[in-house]
């Protein structure tokens, strides 16, 4: 049993390796028989993407091209007899797994002949119509009048076993006239012209098929079998009223030169007012304003992928046949040219060369200017923003160093005036408290008369009275710079408080002097804060006094309604003060005189004082009589 079952797997591995050995050694080729030669630019295109195609999909086949390199119709005859002499290569044992036709003159002659031959290897049609002409067997006299019978590939029920697949195009000439009729109502005549190719009878032929359909237009064929492209043009500068011309083929005339699209362009020019449509897209976007033509697309990769279903499923007999319909189209230009509107087509149309907005013709570089735009703007923002921070930090900086060079010397004038506060305070309270200790020590001895002893107990109390009104000054300074202090208003006679001030002083004083007080006013009311009113204007008279010898010291009082100011002066016949010193009196511990007696504090705290209630202190400079202080009082007080 063991052996049995050796002998199994051999007999099995045997079996598959021969049928992979047959399968590798499967070396019929594709036969690729071309209507033209292979270098025209549509059939080099459809055999590169073919060929390109059939290797990615796994073909393992050799592909072989055979070119029957056709030309004008006039060799027609001669066709089938090239296709029996390329397919004769092919006999037997060579015959190919397939045969692919490319293009109306292989498709027509390999028909032609098909019975014939002996091999029937599945076919693949492209490049090729659906309507027909049968080739003539013998050549035929007068060809270029012969007029065949458009035959019909599905309508007329064609029986080709082995044609298995097949890219054919399909022309609507009823369609073409159709749109003719819709846009010119009054056409009696068309102009169909064609070429002495086998496509350009091929579409005659079906042309004059389907005009039977309209008897009430006359046809007028143009036949290039006939006529030179002179001729032709020569022609159509003679056609009659009311017709359109219709551009069927157009590559080779009677003397079988070759014109593209340079002729085409000779026969717009003779016809500038005649308008053109096409059923083949012929002249189509420079000539013809439009037609019902194929749905033209590439076809080399679909043509792959057929011969790849074949080679894997050659038992299957269906035909799969991939027919290309038609779709209408119309150049926009030739439209807008003409006039037309095509809304009054009967069917739905494709318009091409439409002219594009600026913003669509150019949309990349659009946006592609806008996104530069938007960096740029990012850029110049990120820059300002930057630009600005830098700045303001380098402004912030050099404030607090500003800042910082003010507080340094804030500092050192603080540190200056505390030496020289120090300084003053220890003199001023030195000289009374040396008077009070000396005099107290002597009183406290003995031995002294009573006289004596009232002028010590005299000079003791004046020397108290002095340093108490110094600590007092010290204390209201330090109050108001530090701005503690408050003041309390209250409406007054402002005139009666004058007069009170100069009687007070006179009496306190006795110094000699004379103290008169002058105003125009008899009484004159105001808020004011009438203790703090008082401290100045004593403090004002009082130094006016000790500079004036029996002189006199007058306070005046004035309204300044302009300004809305009360004004006060103190003016004295005594010594005056130099101008060059006139702005120092107002500072603190100076002193005109270091031997008077006084702490050099009276006119600070004067202008503070009158500084808080919103007024202003000067001297006049004007006076030359001795010494004027002015000072002046809101009328109205704004109340913090």
């Amino acid at each position: 049993m063991r052996y049995i079952g050796y002998l199994f797997i051999c007999l099995l591995w045997l079996f598959q390796a021969t049928e992979l050995f047959a399968v590798s050694n499967d070396k019929k080729p594709i036969l690729i028989i071309c209507s033209y030669n292979p270098a025209a630019h549509q059939t080099s295109v459809t055999i590169s993407d073919y060929m390109e195609e059939y290797s990615k999909l796994g073909g393992k086949r050799d592909i072989v091209i055979e070119n029957m390199n056709c030309k004008s119709f006039s060799e027609a005859p001669l066709w089938s007899g090239m296709m029996t002499q390329i397919l004769s290569k092919y006999q037997g044992e060579k015959h190919p797994a397939q045969i692919i036709l490319l293009g109306q003159e292989a498709w027509a002659a390999y028909l032609s002949q098909r019975d014939s031959i002996q091999v029937k290897v599945p076919v693949m049609c492209s490049l090729a119509s659906s309507n027909i002409v049968i080739l003539p067997k013998d050549t035929v006299a007068g060809l270029d009048t012969w007029m065949p019978e458009s035959v019909d590939l599905f309508a007329d029920q064609m029986d080709i076993p082995e044609l298995k697949s097949g890219f054919i195009n399909q022309y609507n000439i009823e369609d073409n006239v159709r749109m003719i009729k819709a846009f010119y109502p009054n056409t009696e005549h068309i102009a169909f012209i064609s070429d002495n190719t086998y496509g350009g009878v091929t579409m005659q032929a079906l042309v004059r098929k389907e005009m039977k359909k309209f008897p009430e237009l006359d046809l007028i064929l143009m036949d290039g079998r006939r006529h030179t492209i002179y001729t032709i043009v020569e022609e159509l500068r003679h056609l009659p009223e009311n017709t359109v011309i219709m551009v069927g083929t157009w590559r080779v005339d009677m003397n079988e030169g070759y014109f593209m699209r340079n002729a085409t362009y000779a026969m717009m020019e003779a016809t500038p007012t005649i308008p053109a449509f096409t059923p083949s897209s012929v002249s189509l976007g420079y000539w013809a304003i439009g037609g019902v033509l194929p749905d033209y697309r590439k076809l080399g990769k679909d043509m792959a992928l057929s011969s790849v279903q074949i080679d894997q499923y050659p038992e299957d007999d269906r035909q799969h046949l991939s027919v290309i319909g038609c779709k209408a189209v119309l150049d926009s230009r030739k439209v807008k040219e003409w006039s037309l509107n095509p809304q009054v087509l009967p069917f739905d149309v494709q318009i091409i060369n439409q002219s594009v907005s600026f913003y669509q013709q150019y949309t990349y570089q659009i946006w592609s200017a806008c996104a530069l735009f938007v960096i740029l703007v990012l850029g110049l923002c990120i820059s300002l923003f930057y630009y600005f921070r830098t700045k303001r930090l380098r402004d912030e900086l050099l404030k607090s160093e500003k800042d910082l060079r003010v507080a340094k010397d804030r500092a050192e004038e603080s540190n200056r005036l505390k030496s020289a506060f120090l300084a003053n305070m220890s003199h001023e309270i030195r000289t009374p408290l040396n008077s009070i200790v000396g005099f107290s020590d002597v009183l406290a001895v003995g031995g002294s008369t009573e006289e004596e002893q009232q002028t010590y107990y005299q000079i003791i109390k004046t020397n108290s009275d002095l340093l108490l009104r110094l600590i007092n000054d010290i204390l209201d300074l330090s109050r108001l710079e530090a701005n503690r202090v408050t003041l309390t208003w209250e409406e007054c006679d402002v005139v009666q408080v004058c007069r009170q001030v100069v009687a007070s002083v006179s009496v306190s004083r006795q110094s000699g002097n004379q103290f008169l007080f002058a105003s125009d006013y008899e009484s004159f009311d105001m808020v004011t804060d009438i203790q703090r009113m008082q401290q100045v204007i004593i403090n004002l008279m009082s130094n006016a006094d000790k500079f004036t010898k029996k002189g006199k010291i007058t306070l005046e009082f004035s309204v300044n309604k302009a300004t809305g100011m009360a004004v006060f002066s103190v003016t004295d016949t005594g010594c005056g003060i130099p101008k060059e010193k006139q702005k120092l009196v107002f500072e603190r511990f100076e002193k005109l005189n270091e031997y008077a007696q006084g702490t050099g504090l009276g006119l600070s705290i004067c202008k503070l004082i009158v500084h808080k209630w919103k007024g202003d202190i000067w001297i006049d400079s004007e006076y030359t009589g001795g010494a004027r202080f002015m000072f002046s009082h809101p009328l109205k007080i704004e109340k913090e």
